[in-house]
């Protein structure tokens, strides 16, 4: 279903007029009757279109452990959880954080001012505050930052009736039951049972005899992207997290997997169209400003940097002034040629495609490609030239600068990134800005060079 369908069916199961009225008219059995039929996410969405005051009808109509439910399907890229939490009474904003899964109180803790964290993990209650402080330590997008704590482990030493009394017993707690995680007397990852497998053993067989014992597992300090990597290969909805001896730790589950996803892909644009984040969508023209300028200023000397470039040239535009008119088309040329390379690189780079590739054969293909378009560009331009002007050096001149310009920007396109990716820097910072203003320098060398040591072929 597309996402208008989506929205449109979600407005639909809203009875958005109904809910206001009873909010208005302070009828909480009318509205908590109406509202807590709704699924948690169209009930953030309703909340999500609320004012401060309106808000502030709701915290008194709902429980903490209720709008712990809503609060976990606010969009982070649509709300300032710091503003939203401001507006609550701090024990019952505490409440709320108490009650929600232990990964997605910390997404919005890591919203917040430290300070504002200590003060929240202070009147939690003692348990939730512990769960969250474990997870908070763990460095950001990595799995540990990630995971969640609330998942079932059995032994391997018990029977599938024992198992099966643990699982009905914490279910209610844990995020997901699809899978049970098995751990030695250690604590140490053993195997996995899958939900099904257990319901359809029988009562007095014994866990390590059903287990799958190759069960696929990430360190804690596994970067998000490589984890969301993994869990699309293999189809998991959820993969255990282990410390360097094997501890089980806790799990993600393929629902935080969508949002790293979509977190990455926002993220690889941004620096791709050069601005530091597009996460949200910024109505103040100053914030928007402040996310764009430092690029553009960047780009900006780069860009000095050509024109003084082309100043060097100044002899050689004086006499063949006709030079000039071809300077936009090469640069174009250039700048295009390198940012499909770069895009294609980057992308290769984030789905691990490149990673199973030999580096020399992914130079070879690229030198190639740049090889074909390159002649095919260049002896195409070369008649153009000379049907326009006459003048068949001319043509060739221009033909073999787009010819040398499309094979070096179509490496510099592919292997910029690949370099960066080497050195643990993101390849999306050579960015499509970038990597034009970088083939521009390149192209403008070319074509002048070229064109100064055959002055007297232009010249006659």
């Amino acid at each position: 279903m597309s996402e208008e369908r989506q929205e449109m069916a979600s407005k639909q199961q809203i009875n958005t007029e109904l809910l206001m009225e009873a909010l208005y008219s302070e009828k909480i059995d009318d509205f908590r009757a109406e509202f807590l039929e709704l699924h948690p996410y169209d009930q953030a969405a309703f909340f999500g279109e609320l004012k401060d005051e309106e808000r502030a009808k709701v915290y008194n109509f709902l429980s903490p452990e209720e709008m712990a439910d809503l609060f976990e399907n606010l969009e982070s890229d649509e709300e300032d959880f710091k503003d939203v939490l401001a507006q609550m009474n701090p024990n019952y904003a505490a409440d709320m954080l108490s009650n929600m899964y232990a990964d997605d109180a910390v997404d919005v803790l890591n919203e917040l001012d430290k300070d504002q964290v200590v003060s929240y993990l202070t009147i939690m209650n003692e348990e939730a505050a512990q769960e969250i402080k474990d997870l908070l330590h763990y460095e950001e997008y990595t799995a540990g930052s990630i995971m969640t704590t609330e998942f079932i482990a059995i032994s391997a030493n018990q029977t599938v009736r024992s198992a099966m009394y643990i699982l009905k017993k914490e279910a209610p707690q844990a995020e997901t039951i699809y899978y049970i995680f098995v751990v030695d007397e250690d604590k140490r990852l053993a195997g996995v049972i899958s939900l099904r497998d257990l319901i359809v053993s029988d009562d007095e067989t014994m866990i390590g005899e059903v287990m799958n014992d190759r069960v696929v597992s990430v360190s804690v300090g596994e970067d998000q992207e490589e984890v969301a990597r993994m869990m699309r290969d293999y189809n998991f909805l959820a993969l255990p997290v282990v410390d360097f001896q094997n501890h089980l730790l806790g799990i993600i589950t393929v629902d935080d997997i969508m949002d790293v996803m979509e977190e990455e892909a926002s993220d690889d644009y941004s620096k791709l169209a050069g601005i530091a984040d597009l996460d949200t969508i910024d109505r103040n023209p100053l914030t928007a400003a402040k996310k764009r300028l430092p690029w553009l200023i960047i780009l900006l000397f780069l860009g000095m940097f050509t024109a003084s470039l082309i100043g060097r040239f100044e002899d050689t535009l004086d006499k063949v002034a006709i030079l000039a008119i071809f300077i936009p088309l090469i640069a174009g040329m250039a700048g295009n040629t390198g940012t499909q390379a770069l895009a294609v690189a980057v992308r290769g780079i984030a789905t691990g495609d490149l990673e199973k590739e030999s580096k020399w054969n992914i130079i070879l293909r690229e030198a190639g490609t740049g090889l074909i378009t390159g002649a095919v560009c260049g002896i195409l331009i070369t008649f153009v030239v000379y049907f326009w002007k006459g003048e068949l050096f001319l043509g060739a001149l221009v033909g073999i600068s787009i010819f040398i310009t499309l094979i070096i920007a179509t490496l510099a396109g592919s292997l910029v990134p690949l370099l960066m990716h080497r050195l643990k820097i993101d390849p999306a910072v050579a960015s499509g800005p970038f990597i034009t203003t970088i083939n521009d320098i390149i192209s403008i060398l070319i074509y002048f060079g070229i064109a100064t040591a055959f002055m007297s072929y232009l010249t006659k």
